[in-house]
């Protein structure tokens, strides 16, 4: 496990569980070098002085804050402690709320709380409570320098924090052209969600994470491999000429025959993503050194999961 982003406690009332905060992500992402595409060299960049131009080590990097213009108060680690101790310093647990009532929007990242030796005990007694009412607690976290609003989960044996996002961090979908709430204002047909509901009854499944793959990365390591292969590890590729689509108005789609086409081409449409999953699964090839630069990541499930 990585070393402790945060260390402090979850309070709520007069209980103090003493915890320790750590990530629970691991990206994996490709990263890459920036190069001068006129000689391929790697690019750099440099700290330097605005005022003198003169290099700058980090170790004689301050942060500061503009309260005028080129006026400037100077902050350490010490002034955002004391901006606020306790709040640097706690999980605050302000309410409990039912799970289900928190829109996924609001959601941005996941970390494990671990208690120390001390507050084993209050800890699990927090985690056995959650899952018996099935309540999430919110809270509000400084984590580095920022303030966090947060849900404590229990998931298996740990307890989870996932920092939120607060109301007023979300854009207002109302300048959005959707479409009219109910079957009638969106001119959809009682057969047209039969079929629909039909097509997902046949795709519904248990949650089984681990069988979704990010083989975007397989796929770009394969077009690398390709290159270096037929020696263009210096061409620069360009885009091919695509043809444009015809346009097609959305009232002349046929939805109910899509939907029976969907439904028809279920057993099919399985065999394909598991041909595809081992086509992936075959042509994975040793990884390749990339240097820190520019990042990209990519996500596609991968073969159609079996029905649990």
């Amino acid at each position: 496990m990585a070393r402790a982003l945060w260390k402090g406690a979850i309070n709520f009332g007069l209980v103090n569980i003493p915890v320790e905060l750590y990530p629970a992500e691991e990206r994996k992402e490709f990263k890459f070098s920036m190069l001068d595409k006129r000689d391929f060299s790697p690019v750099g960049y440099k700290r330097y002085s605005k005022k003198t131009g003169k290099d700058v080590e980090w170790k004689d990097v301050v942060k500061g804050y503009e309260y005028e213009k080129d006026e400037y108060v100077v902050l350490s680690d010490e002034d955002f402690k004391r901006a606020n101790v306790k709040a640097s310093q706690t999980i605050d647990i302000a309410a409990f709320v039912p799970l289900e009532e928190i829109p996924p929007q609001f959601y941005e990242s996941p970390y494990y709380l671990a208690p120390t030796e001390r507050g084993q005990k209050v800890y699990a007694l927090l985690r056995e409570t959650l899952k018996s009412t099935g309540l999430a607690a919110v809270a509000q976290v400084v984590i580095r320098t920022t303030q966090h609003l947060a849900v404590v989960v229990p998931v298996g044996r740990a307890l989870v924090l996932n920092t939120l996002r607060y109301a007023d961090e979300l854009r207002d979908p109302k300048n959005l052209e959707l479409p009219e709430s109910g079957l009638k204002g969106a001119h959809v047909t009682a057969k047209e969600v039969e079929l629909a509901k039909r097509l997902i009854d046949d795709m519904t499944e248990h949650w089984k994470p681990e069988e979704f793959k990010n083989t975007y990365h397989q796929d770009l390591m394969q077009r690398i491999h390709e290159k270096i292969k037929s020696g263009e590890t210096r061409v620069i590729t360009e885009p091919e000429a695509e043809e444009e689509a015809p346009k097609r108005s959305a009232q002349v789609i046929d939805l109910a025959t899509l939907l029976k086409q969907s439904l028809e081409q279920g057993g099919s449409r399985r065999k394909a993503g598991d041909a595809r999953h081992a086509r992936s699964s075959s042509s994975q090839k040793p990884s390749l050194r990339m240097v820190s630069g520019t990042k990209s990541s990519g996500r596609s499930p991968a073969a159609k999961r079996k029905r649990a």
